[in-house]
C-alpha cells in the first residue's frame, strides 16, 4: 500500500500522513514481548507507513532499541527521536515494575538536560541505541510549564542561554539531522520556542483533535506564517476517542480519568457517528489532517492488529455531511478545516479562504 506524504516545513524531508508512534514498544502501560514489538514494526513497514517516532523516555531506551532493530536495512524511512532527557544507569531497577507509565526492565532513569552538551549527548546515545547512522528529526521533549511547573524558566534557559537550541541548529546546519522542533502537550511553549529558534516542525500531542481545537487561535496561524509543520500525537486524547464511551471500561482523557464534561461531549460525537455510520476512531484520525500545516498523525501502535485498524480508519470514507453536522452541533469550531472525501491527499475544505497543504 502506498500512503500519501507531506513535507516537513520548508525541508525536502517527507513523511507519510499516517505515522507510527513507538511509545508502546517501550512497554507503555503493559509488557510487549520483543517478538511482538518486531512484528508490529514490520507490519507497519509492510503497510507502507514510512514515518516512525520514538524517544529515549519511551521505556528508558527500550523503544529505541526495538525500533532500530526493526528498521535497520530499510531505506526511505523518516525517523524522529527526542532530546531533553538523558538516561542514567540505575542499579535499583529490577523487573518490569511500572515507572512513569512504562513497564520496562531497562536499568536506567531519566534526568532532564536541555543544555548544549545534554542535546549532543542525547543525540549520540539515541543513535547508539537505535543502531542507525541517522535520525531525521530531533524534538525537544516535554519542555514547558506543563511538565516543569515552577522550574519552567530554569529549564527553558538551558535551551536559550545554555545552548540547547544552538546544538540543534548546529546539527541541522551540518546536515546531521534534517529538521528539529519541540514535542509537547501544550501550545503556549510552542509559541515561546518559536521566538528563539526556527522550528521546522512541532509534535503536538492531544491539543488539536476532535475534542480540542484551541490551537487554531494562535499556534496554527503562527505555523502558517513561519512554514512550521505540525505532527499530531495523541489523536485519540489518551484513548477516549478510540474506544468511545459505551464499552464499559475506564474512560481516559489527557492521561487521566475523563471528566464528565468530556464524556458527555464524546457521547454527542458518537451520536453523529452512528447516524452517518462513521467509526469514532476514524473521524479522530482523519480530522487533524484536514489542516494544511499538519504533516502526519501518529497514533501509538502496539500490535499488528493496531496497525491494521489504524490503516482502515485512515482509509475510511467519511461523508462531508458528517463534518458539517459536527459544526452545526458546535462540536467542531466553525473555522476548523474539514476533510473532503475523494479529494487529493492534502486537500481540505477551508472556511477562512486559505488553501490546502502540499503533497508529494
Amino acid at each position: 500500500m502506498t500512503l500519501p506524504t507531506r513535507c516537513i516545513g520548508t525541508t525536502t524531508l517527507t513523511v507519510t500522513q499516517l505515522g507510527f508512534g513507538a511509545a508502546p514498544l517501550g512497554n507503555l502501560y503493559r509488557v510487549v514481548s520483543d517478538g511482538d514489538a518486531t512484528e508490529t514494526a514490520m507490519a507497519a513497514l509492510e503497510a507502507g507507513i514510512g514515518y516512525f517516532d520514538t524517544a529515549p523516555y519511551y521505556g528508558f531506551g527500550l523503544s529505541e532499541r526495538r525500533l532500530g532493530d526493526a528498521l535497520r536495512g530499510h531505506d526511505g524511512i523518516a525517523l524522529s527521536s527526542k532530546v531533553g532527557r538523558l538516561l542514567k544507569a540505575d542499579a535499583t531497577v529490577h523487573g518490569y515494575g511500572e515507572r512513569h507509565g512504562y513497564c520496562s526492565p531497562m536499568p536506567f532513569s531519566p534526568e532532564f538536560d536541555y543544555s548544549f552538551d545534554g542535546v549532543m549527548s542525547s543525540w549520540g546515545a539515541s543513535q547508539q541505541r537505535l543502531g542507525l547512522a541517522r535520525i531525521d528529526i530531533l524534538y525537544v521533549h516535554d519542555i514547558g510549564r506543563l511538565t516543569h511547573g515552577d522550574q519552567h524558566q530554569t529549564t527553558f534557559r538551558q535551551l536559550t542561554d545554555g545552548g540547547g537550541f544552538q546544538a540543534l541548529q548546529q546539527l541541522r546546519t551540518k546536515g546531521a539531522i534534517q529538521a528539529f522542533g519541540v514535542a509537547v502537550n501544550e501550545t503556549a511553549i510552542c509559541l515561546e520556542a518559536m521566538k528563539h529558534a526556527r522550528l521546522d516542525v512541532i509534535l503536538l500531542a492531544g491539543r488539536y483533535t476532535l475534542l480540542e481545537q484551541n490551537a487554531l487561535d494562535a499556534l496554527l496561524p503562527a505555523c502558517v506564517s513561519s512554514g512550521t509543520s505540525i505532527v499530531i500525537g495523541g489523536p485519540y486524547n489518551s484513548g477516549i476517542l478510540a474506544t468511545g464511551t459505551r464499552h464499559g471500561g475506564v474512560l481516559r482523557y489527557d492521561y487521566e480519568i475523563a471528566p464528565q464534561a468530556v464524556v458527555d461531549r464524546v457521547r454527542r460525537l458518537e451520536t453523529h457517528c452512528e447516524r452517518h455510520d462513521v467509526p469514532l476512531a476514524a473521524a479522530a484520525l482523519q480530522f487533524p489532517l484536514a489542516h494544511p500545516q499538519v504533516a502526519s498523525v501518529i497514533p501509538g501502535l502496539g500490535s499488528p492488529s493496531h496497525v491494521s485498524r489504524a490503516l482502515k480508519q485512515f482509509s475510511r470514507n467519511i461523508p462531508i455531511a458528517f463534518w458539517h453536522d459536527l459544526k452545526n452541533d458546535n462540536l467542531l469550531r466553525a473555522d476548523a478545516p474539514i476533510p473532503v472525501p475523494n479529494a487529493d491527499d492534502c486537500r481540505a475544505e477551508l472556511h477562512d479562504g486559505g488553501t490546502a497543504g502540499r503533497s508529494t
